[in-house]
């Protein structure tokens, strides 16, 4: 079955450089942009918009299947859920590295707010 936009969480993000996701916000379509599962148990019909801003263009085409769909369905569902564990897993490590940079450069207590404040930049060498 074709993904359904008519479900309320299907949701449809197309961004400046032209790109367009697709998929189930329950992360319950593994064959996502394509295809939803023909007895989702998290299918609701999307009854109504309440607040949210539309913009003037409507949801692009569906894109093509994958040639072989059918048949590797599950190896491609495998694939995508291993490339979505690669990027979650790699938040958290780079936010660990971010918070341990801030802290090797932080002073506690007004002088390292002063610090901040009038901290030198670097000359290129």
């Amino acid at each position: 079955m074709p993904m359904r936009q008519d479900c309320k969480f299907f949701e449809s993000r197309t961004y400046a450089n032209g790109e367009t996701v697709r998929k189930c916000d329950l992360d319950l379509a593994p064959e996502a942009p394509w295809r939803c599962p023909d007895d989702c148990k998290g299918y609701q019909r999307r009854l109504a918009d309440v607040n949210w801003q539309h913009g003037t263009l409507i949801t692009p085409a569906t894109p093509d299947e994958p040639p072989g769909l059918d048949e590797r369905g599950d190896e491609i569902a495998a694939l995508l859920d291993e490339a979505e564990d690669i990027i979650n897993a790699a938040g958290p490590r780079i936010m660990a590295e971010v918070d341990a940079e801030a802290a090797r450069t932080s002073k506690p207590g007004v002088t390292g707010a002063i610090s901040r404040i009038f901290r030198r930049k670097r000359k290129d060498t």
